[in-house]
């Protein structure tokens, strides 16, 4: 949040916008907050706490780096993180998604698989904070999140997902269609335009869609059908359907990427 409060009054080159959030993730990483593992939909889970070292001991209490563990983490982060960083090109965008998206985990975390109520707290805490902006934030808007508060977005539903119990398959579902946005513009920017991923341009989905001649609102208010209605199919999918719902997001999001950057092109 302060990092991205001083990128937005001091224009902060790429690379030293990065510190803060690496910092941050750094942070919650040395806390001991972390993905231990990933559930398997087609049963039992993914370990990733194989290669442990005790860093130290405080009245007994061992404190570990665990090696795969904390990079699965901080790499999470990372991409929640830039995820809404640059999805936060429209009025209420994010805003939006970060009210759908704590909500969800809010539920989730009291159903009866999770049944974690602290979590569900905070979650449901994030999901008031956003709509309250996002009152003030839908188009037109008349206050503005920043990089700062893009990236705070992110981070709250990454950790929040980790918090609800590494349901990173949920996160995936309520921010698959941002991320697979995020994925195509990199995979643009290093592979056929040759330069940097971090360097600005107007080939995100939402330009892209305004380009085909959607407007602002139809575009912010697809983001939130998608997202609310993929989200609340976590709460009701487990397993292999909700592998099934991925490979659904990813063949939408597919279509929307061709579909517009086709208009694009001509």
């Amino acid at each position: 949040m302060i990092g991205g409060l001083i990128d937005d009054l001091k224009n902060l080159s790429p690379k030293r916008q990065l510190i803060f959030p690496v910092l941050a993730c750094l942070i919650i990483v040395a806390s001991g907050i972390g993905i231990e593992y990933i559930s398997n939909p087609f049963g039992g889970v993914w370990s990733l706490d194989q290669y442990q070292w005790t860093i130290w001991q405080k009245q007994g209490v061992p404190y570990q780096l665990t090696l795969w563990a904390d990079l699965f983490t901080v790499g999470w982060l990372m991409v929640s993180m830039y995820t809404t960083k640059l999805l936060d090109g429209l009025d209420g965008l994010v805003a939006g998604i970060g009210t759908i998206g704590a909500t969800i985990i809010g539920l989730l975390s009291l159903t009866a698989v999770v049944m974690q109520p602290e979590t569900a707290v905070v979650a449901f805490i994030f999901a008031g904070a956003c709509f309250g902006f996002l009152l003030w934030n839908f188009s037109p808007a008349k206050i503005y999140l920043g990089e700062g508060g893009a990236l705070l977005v992110g981070f709250m539903l990454g950790i929040l997902a980790i918090m609800s119990g590494s349901k990173i398959a949920t996160a995936l579902l309520i921010l698959g269609l941002p991320m697979l946005d995020l994925l195509a513009v990199v995979l643009r920017r290093v592979f056929i335009e040759h330069k940097s991923p971090f360097t600005g341009d107007l080939f995100h989905l939402h330009y892209q869609l305004r380009d085909k001649g959607w407007n602002d609102r139809q575009i912010v208010l697809a983001y939130y059908a998608i997202t609310a209605g993929f989200g609340i199919s976590t709460l009701i999918l487990t397993g292999t359907a909700k592998v099934i719902a991925l490979a659904i997001l990813f063949i939408i999001g597919l279509y929307l990427v061709i579909y517009a950057s086709h208009q694009r092109r001509r």
